[in-house]
C-alpha cells in the first residue's frame, strides 16, 4: 500500500519535470529570466496583487486587529468564543498574522513550550543514513520556484533538510514519507524551523494519524470514506468513476496527504489550511468533493471523459479561474457534510474492512476534530501534568445509596432526668441551675 503510494507520487512529480509542483501559478506558468518574485514569495508568479474579490485593505486591516486581539488572550478565546475564531480562520488568516495563528491553532506553542530543547537536540543528532539519502533526494522537488527553496545550499533547503530529519528521530518507527516534504516546505515559508517542525509533529500525529507511517492505514479507511460520500453526494460522479475504473486511491492520496499544496493555487492552498488547521480533517473532504464536482459534475464534462487517463486527467486539470480563493472556499463551506456526518461514515466503513489486511489497524479515534479538541485535550493534560495530550473522556460517577432517616429519640412523657439517668448511670451531682425561676423545669435537672 504504501510503496504503491510513494510511487505515484515520484511519477507525479517525474511527469512534472521532477521539478514542478501544482501549489502555485508562479510554476505553472514557468520558469523566465529576471523575473520578479510575487507577493508569495514564488518567482514570476501571477499573485503580485489581489486577485478578483480579495478583500479591499481596509477590511484586512480591521480581520488583522480582530487576530491580533483574540491571540492575545488565546485562552480565554478558545473557551469561551471558539465560533468566532472559527469563522475568521474560514475568512482567511491574515497572510502578516499566519505564522502568529497557525502554531496557535495546532497546538505546537504548548508541544514547543513543554519540550523547549527536543528540536536542538534533534537537529545536531546525526541522522538516519537511510532516511537522510532520500530527504536529500527530495528537496530539489518541493516548491522549486520558490524564493526559499532555489539554492541546494540556501537556507530554505537546509533547514527543510534538518525539520524532516528531524522528525524522522521524533519518530523513528515511522520514518520519512516524500508526501512531508511539501508540508514542511509551506511551513517554512511562514514560520522559523523549529515552530515549523512542531506544526509537522502536530499534523502527522494529531490531525492526520496513520497517514505518513510504513502502512499509511489511515489514507485507506478515508478512501473508503471519501468513495461512501461521493456516492450519497454526488451519486452520478460516482457512478461515473465506477464505470471508467478510476479509484480514490488513484487521485486522492495526492490530495489529502500534500494537503493540496500540490494541486491548487498556492493563495488557494493557504485557505485551505486556515480552515483545516480550525476544523480538521472534515476540511479535506469538503475540499475533495468541491474539486471532483467542478472537475466531473456535468453531463457534458462526463461525456468528455469515456475512460480511465481522461477522468484523471479531468481532476487534474480544473481551471484555475474556477479555483481562486474566494469563490472556491465559498464552495467548500457549503459542502453538505459535517463532523457528526463524517464520523458516523468513518464507523460504517471502519466496520467493513477486511480484518486480514496487512500492517495495524486505522485509528481514527486517535484523531482530534480540529483546533477546539486540541485545545481542550492539552488543557486536560496540563491539569493531569501529562507531557502529550489525551482526548477528554467524561467519567460518570454512580449514585450514592440513600441513607437511611435519623430517627428521634421518642421522650414523650419522659423526663430528662429519667433519660439521662438510665443512659449513663446515677446523677451528675451539683449546684443546681437557676433558670427562669421555675420549680417544675429545676427538676428535670438539664
Amino acid at each position: 500500500m504504501a510503496q504503491a503510494l510513494g510511487e505515484d507520487l515520484v511519477q507525479t512529480s517525474e511527469l512534472q519535470d521532477d521539478s514542478s509542483s501544482l501549489g502555485s501559478d508562479s510554476e505553472m506558468s514557468g520558469p523566465g529570466p529576471y523575473r520578479q518574485a510575487d507577493r508569495y514569495g514564488f518567482i514570476g508568479g501571477s499573485s503580485a496583487e489581489p486577485g478578483p474579490g480579495h478583500p479591499p485593505a481596509d477590511l484586512i486591516r480591521q480581520r488583522e486587529m480582530k487576530w491580533v486581539e483574540m491571540t492575545s488572550h488565546w485562552e480565554k478565546t478558545m473557551s469561551r468564543r471558539y465560533k468566532k475564531v472559527k469563522m475568521q480562520c474560514r475568512k482567511g488568516i491574515p497572510s502578516a498574522l499566519r505564522a502568529r495563528c497557525w502554531p496557535l491553532l495546532c497546538g505546537a506553542h504548548v508541544c514547543q513550550k513543554n519540550s523547549p530543547s527536543t528540536y536542538k537536540e534533534l537537529a545536531e543528532a546525526p541522522g538516519d543514513p537511510q532516511w537522510m539519502e532520500t530527504i536529500s533526494r527530495d528537496l530539489h522537488r518541493q516548491f522549486p520556484l520558490h524564493e526559499m527553496f532555489v539554492s541546494p545550499q540556501g537556507h530554505g533547503q537546509q533547514g527543510l533538510l534538518q525539520v524532516l530529519k528531524a522528525y524522522t528521530l521524533h519518530r523513528p518507527e515511522q520514518g520519512y514519507c516524500q508526501a512531508q516534504g511539501p508540508v514542511a516546505a509551506v511551513l517554512l515559508m511562514h514560520l522559523p524551523p523549529e515552530e515549523a517542525f512542531w506544526c509537522l509533529v502536530q499534523i502527522c500525529e494529531v490531525y492526520l494519524p496513520g497517514y505518513y507511517g510504513p502502512h499509511m492505514e489511515a489514507v485507506q479507511l478515508d478512501a473508503e470514506v471519501f468513495t461512501a460520500l461521493l456516492r450519497r453526494l454526488l451519486p452520478r460522479v460516482h457512478k461515473h468513476l465506477q464505470q471508467v475504473g478510476v479509484g480514490p486511491l488513484l487521485y486522492l492520496p495526492e490530495w489529502f496527504l500534500c494537503l493540496f499544496a500540490r494541486s491548487l493555487p498556492f493563495p488557494t492552498v493557504l485557505r485551505v489550511w486556515d480552515a483545516f488547521l480550525s476544523e480538521g480533517v472534515k476540511v479535506l473532504f469538503r475540499v475533495g468533493l468541491t474539486l471532483v464536482r467542478l472537475a466531473l459534475g456535468s453531463t457534458e464534462q462526463r461525456l468528455a471523459c469515456p475512460g480511465l487517463l481522461e477522468t484523471l486527467g479531468a481532476l487534474r486539470a480544473i481551471p484555475p479561474a474556477q479555483l481562486q480563493e474566494e469563490v472556491f472556499m465559498s464552495q467548500v463551506h457549503s459542502v453538505a457534510l459535517s463532523e457528526h456526518d463524517l464520523q458516523r461514515e468513518i464507523r460504517a466503513q471502519l466496520a467493513q474492512l477486511p480484518q486480514s489486511t496487512s500492517g495495524p489497524p486505522p485509528r481514527p479515534q486517535a484523531r482530534l476534530p480540529g483546533a477546539q479538541a486540541i485545545f481542550e485535550a492539552q488543557q486536560l493534560a496540563g491539569v493531569r501534568g501529562d507531557a502529550r495530550p489525551e482526548v477528554p473522556r467524561i467519567v460518570v460517577q454512580p449514585p450514592e445509596e440513600p441513607r437511611p432517616p435519623r430517627r428521634k429519640p421518642q421522650t414523650r412523657g419522659k423526663t430528662f432526668h429519667g433519660l439521662l439517668t438510665r443512659a449513663r448511670g446515677p446523677p451528675i451531682e451539683g449546684p443546681p441551675r437557676s433558670h427562669r425561676g421555675s420549680a417544675s423545669f429545676l427538676d428535670t435537672r438539664f
